[in-house]
């Protein structure tokens, strides 16, 4: 990893390698520059002791001091353990622990203070704070940035030292240590070495044929492997990344007209949502319009992909039903083909919503409901489905442009073996759901001190056992079906997978969030999150009623009952859903879901924190 930090340094020094804010002022980093505060963060690190091997515990959010952190510690070869600053003081204590860290490094003063109380009982030999005004006095190990980094100056024998450094790394070395979200239960640490990282940094580029002068829009944490994985790919390339928040994403895109923008299911779903919304209350006229040209340019890419035999394929269909879908498909197509044109003029508009240079929408950690995946690629936006772990720094698979076949998350990387397997470890053919096993050079070694998880993990010939459920198409692409651990199990037996459920409820515009529950119950349940201003517009709209708050709303049983009907009409046997996939009954929550209780970093569900918290709730609405 150093290797490559110091090759993007000397390739492309006057190049411009971050953009970011504070405030209304915007600063741009190039890449000399991030070599320099580099090379002078690692110089006062290891004048505090941090050398190679030591633990360091890293405590911060997106910002560009992030990155020049991590590269800090990776030139030192010691190893990182990050988090973001929302962590919980009892998480951050139990990773603290378990990993056995000997250094803190913490955003801000704000962020030390929740935790002080805690970090007093651990004899950490230096605590070191990002944005803090001078903080060090005698006999304490608490220093900020500013008490480090007082001498700035690069002597001209320390750069060629510095360079040096990297003959001391191997690839073998841990680079990180990184405690999984914990969507099932306690945080696991994953150690992920230089050669798990590098196969990412050297295998992602081609995949999106990445040039230096492409522009990245960063939003997500990154401390997550798969927005790490992200920049590290862009810094090997002499690209541009540009911070950005959930706040100003949105004007972000317009201003600085990305190329390339990763982000996970649940922010395109945001803004999905915020781009109908918008439409609908400016003028429903044109947002009918809209998603005329939305279903228009839709069928015409179907039955194009039909032609060119670019959609999931599970057996041989017969010669005749091969030409009868062609020969529809060739009609639809030439029919559509007028007001396909007419429609990709139009939705070229929204396009500028995305700043208009956008050639790829990177989709990771996590599965991208087929609807969406289909809006996205309606719109004329070239999305990269792509799945992956922590454990395999992250990219396991990926619908990149070496790949066109639809509602897939495309074939296993270069040098990486996939294969679905029963619960006897045997493999499946074309089709056939069952577990996703993987091998290869980006997959770590093991938990950290968790060797019962690891001999749970592992197979006999090492391959990792993701948990996953899937299936592969005879071209060798795969399918996610679901997640082994979120299967709800119902008293009868069926097996029901609840991602597809949930993200098909969402497609209602009064639905914010939904979670499906129901495990050993005779039947499905919902908790639902709301949108409650377009909950009042649909009250209003159909019972001619005003509502002022959730309770009124489940009070109303005409109305729960007309809300649960349209929910299962959308899963439908028509739409490929099982009759056990109804739901029993629904329950509106008055509360969001929020990131550190509910919610992941990357917006994933705790399952396990949101079935014990509503458990009440759940036992009284369904049996």
């Amino acid at each position: 990893m150093f290797h490559r930090f110091i090759a993007s340094y000397e390739q492309y020094k006057e190049k411009k390698a971050f953009i970011y804010k504070i405030g209304d002022q915007e600063f741009e980093v190039s890449y000399e520059k991030l070599f320099e505060d580099v090379l002078i963060l690692s110089r006062a690190l290891k004048a505090k002791k941090v050398i190679k091997g030591s633990k360091v515990m890293f405590l911060c959010d997106n910002r560009y001091e992030w990155m020049a952190t991590d590269q800090a510690l990776i030139a030192l070869g010691a190893i990182g353990i990050p988090r973001g600053c929302d962590t919980p003081t009892q998480e951050l204590e139990y990773i603290l622990s378990h990993s056995g860290a000997e250094f803190l490094i913490i955003e801000n003063e704000s962020v030390y203070a929740r935790h002080e109380v805690m970090l007093n009982a651990f004899k950490l030999k230096a605590i070191f704070i990002v944005e803090a005004p001078k903080v060090h006095s005698l006999l304490s190990n608490l220093y900020s940035y500013n008490d480090i980094l007082k001498d700035r100056t690069i002597h001209a024998d320390e750069v060629e030292a510095f360079i040096q450094g990297k003959d001391v790394l191997d690839e073998e070395d841990p680079v990180t240590l990184i405690y999984t979200s914990g969507t099932t239960g306690t945080p696991k640490g994953v150690m992920l070495s230089h050669k798990n990282i590098m196969y990412n940094v050297r295998e992602i580029p081609p995949l999106i044929a990445l040039q230096s002068d492409d522009v990245w829009v960063s939003i997500l944490p990154s401390w997550h492997i798969f927005e790490r994985a992200a920049e590290y790919v862009a810094l090997s390339q002499g690209c541009c990344t540009v911070y950005s928040t959930i706040k100003t994403f949105a004007a972000d895109l317009e201003q600085y007209k990305p190329t390339i923008v990763a982000t996970v299911p649940r922010l395109w779903e945001s803004m999905y949502t915020r781009i109908m919304t918008t439409l609908e209350k400016k003028d429903p006229k044109k947002a009918k319009l809209f998603n005329k040209l939305v279903a228009i340019s839709a069928a015409y890419r179907h039955a194009d992909r039909v032609l060119k035999d670019e959609l999931p394929c599970y057996k041989k269909p017969s010669l005749m039903l091969t030409c009868k879908d062609k020969t529809i498909a060739f009609v639809t197509r030439l029919a559509l083909y007028p007001l396909y044109v007419f429609a990709q003029k139009k939705l070229a508009l929204v396009q500028e919503k995305f700043g208009g240079r956008l050639r790829l929408a990177v989709s990771g950690g996590g599965a991208l409901p087929d609807f969406l995946d289909a809006w996205i690629d309606a719109i004329g936006i070239r999305i990269v489905n792509a799945y992956g772990m922590t454990e395999c720094a992250p990219v396991i698979s990926g619908r990149a442009l070496q790949c066109n076949t639809f509602s897939t998350l495309g074939p296993a990387v270069h040098n990486t073996t996939l294969k679905i397997v029963n619960k006897e470890g045997d493999p499946l053919g074309a089709g056939e759901v069952g577990d996703i096993w993987v091998k290869g050079e980006q997959v770590f070694k093991g938990y950290y001190c968790n060797p019962e998880e690891n001999v749970k993990s592992f197979s006999e010939d090492s391959f990792f056992k993701t948990g996953d459920l899937g299936k592969l198409t005879l071209k060798g692409e795969l399918v996610i079906t679901g997640r082994s651990k979120e299967l709800i199990v119902l008293a009868s037996g069926e097996n029901v997978d609840p991602t597809r459920i949930e993200s098909t409820l969402s497609m209602l515009p009064f639905i914010t969030d939904a979670i499906l529950v129901g495990h050993t119950k005779k039947g499905l349940g919902a908790l639902i999150v709301p949108d409650f201003e377009k909950l009042k517009e649909y009250v209003a709209l159909n019972f001619n009623k005003a509502v002022h708050s959730i309770e009124q709303v489940m009070e109303d049983k005409q109305i729960v009952a007309k809300i649960k009907s349209e929910m299962n009409d959308l899963l439908h046997q028509g739409h490929g859903f099982k009759p056990f996939e109804k739901l029993q009954n629904i329950h509106f929550l008055d509360k969001e879901f929020t990131v550190g209780e509910e919610l992941t970093n990357t917006f994933k569900k705790k399952r396990h924190v949101i079935e014990k918290k509503y458990k009440e709730i759940i036992d009284k609405f369904i049996h």
